[in-house]
């Protein structure tokens, strides 16, 4: 398989169409190395409606990413499905009102570049050219920014983007691979986040972190204001940044 990569903007025409129609259909579900982000498996879990332990258990292994250093999440590989998602049927995808952000993206690529000097966060995309991609180069009429609009990952960017941060300042302070100890605290308040709750109010896990009483009510039934709350108690233990400083 190759693959290239040319960059585009929102004004740009969105030359790509997927579907049961397409000779191609579900061939970008298979031969996969698919890293799920903590916002994919907190969609992910709800939709199966499974704990966050028993998804992780059953769907997914924890790897060290090599660049950042800490634990990452991807689907178990399976030889004997060609590497295929295990989300993946005939029919489609059997979660794709929450499928991961990945997907929603695909045909494009997705960076996140900070200024320096304004704090000003850019976006750029990238159109990535497969071989196996029969639904590239068809006319649509769609530009990228309609397209993007239609694939609903706002909602994913905005997480995956706070997580970018979260990788960066680990990066800048604590360059390398975490310890044990560390990478699990990571792992759990990420990822496993039933577990991450079941320890907030059965063992006082957020002593020293300053959170406000609407927020303490609330993450005991909003997994995405627990997931937020999860970033910034692992900013608060591994850097000692309290709350939004």
């Amino acid at each position: 398989m190759t693959q290239d990569m040319k960059p585009v903007f929102t004004d740009d025409p969105m030359p790509f169409s997927c579907g049961p129609g397409n000779v191609c259909f579900n061939d970008c579900c298979r031969d996969l190395n698919q890293v799920l982000t903590p916002y994919d498996v907190l969609r992910l879990k709800t939709s199966l409606k499974l704990s966050s332990r028993d998804f992780l258990k059953t769907y997914t292994v924890c790897r060290i990413g090599p660049e950042s250093g800490l634990p990452t999440v991807a689907f178990k590989p399976n030889p004997a499905t060609g590497h295929a998602c295990p989300l993946v049927t005939d029919a489609g995808c059997s979660v794709y009102p929450d499928r991961p952000g990945s997907c929603r993206l695909y045909p494009l690529a997705r960076a996140v570049v900070r200024a320096r000097e304004t704090g000003e966060i850019q976006v750029y995309y990238a159109l990535i050219e497969e071989d196996h991609c029969k639904g590239l180069g068809l006319n649509t009429g769609q530009t990228v920014g309609q397209w993007l609009a239609g694939q609903a990952v706002d909602r994913h960017n905005r997480f995956n983007d706070y997580l970018m941060e979260l990788i960066s300042l680990k990066n800048r302070i604590l360059p390398g691979r975490l310890p044990g100890a560390q990478a699990d605290l990571f792992y759990l308040a990420l990822y496993d986040l039933d577990e991450f709750r079941h320890r907030i109010f059965g063992q006082n896990l957020l002593t020293g972190l300053t959170v406000n009483r609407p927020t303490m009510e609330k993450i005991s039934t909003c997994d995405e204001t627990l997931l937020v709350l999860g970033m910034k108690w692992v900013r608060y233990q591994l850097f000692g940044i309290n709350g939004d400083e």
